[in-house]
């Protein structure tokens, strides 16, 4: 669609050239020639719709969006002007979409410097599960989920669940109550 885009485009700019040596006179005969084509080509397709590629309909949309709508209406198109103008709100949609589309699918990566900090509390505090970690860093206005600062002990290969608790307070099991 791209290439048939371009060839359009480069079509149209070197026509519109040619149309700069012309006359007055000789563009509004052109004009009322290609008027009454339109008008030929209506009547022999009736209710049949004209298809249109998506480079055409981009190039259309491209050059007509600018006019106002009743100025539109008073063209003699093969289409609508709401046709027209929709093309053209979807050709800005696709793009914008194009744009705003993460370059990477899925969750943002975790900060480096926040991973690091992480693996310093696990380290100096070795009592501390994952759940002790991620209350220190919400303390520290740092928000994190419980379950990425469990990936990123897991990760590094620190026991980050209740062994942990169980080891420091000597191996005996928690109080129930």
């Amino acid at each position: 669609m791209l290439l048939r885009l371009t060839y359009l485009g480069v079509t149209n700019a070197l026509a519109m050239l040619r149309l700069l040596a012309r006359s007055d006179g000789d563009k509004d005969v052109e004009i009322l020639v290609l008027r009454h084509q339109i008008t030929v080509l209506q009547r022999q397709l009736g209710r049949q719709k004209v298809r249109f590629a998506a480079a055409d309909r981009a190039f259309l949309a491209a050059l007509l969006h600018r006019l106002p709508l009743p100025m539109l209406r008073r063209l003699r198109l093969l289409v609508r002007p709401d046709t027209i103008l929709r093309w053209h709100r979807d050709l800005l949609a696709r793009r914008h979409a194009a744009q705003s589309r993460p370059q990477r699918p899925g969750r943002p990566r975790t900060v480096r410097s926040i991973r690091i900090l992480v693996l310093r509390l696990a380290k100096e505090n070795p009592h501390w599960g994952y759940r002790r970690i991620h209350g220190e860093l919400l303390v520290l206005w740092i928000k994190v989920a419980a379950s990425t600062v469990w990936e990123m002990l897991k990760q590094a290969g620190i026991d980050s669940g209740s062994r942990a608790r169980r080891r420091h307070l000597g191996g005996f099991p928690a109080f129930s109550g």
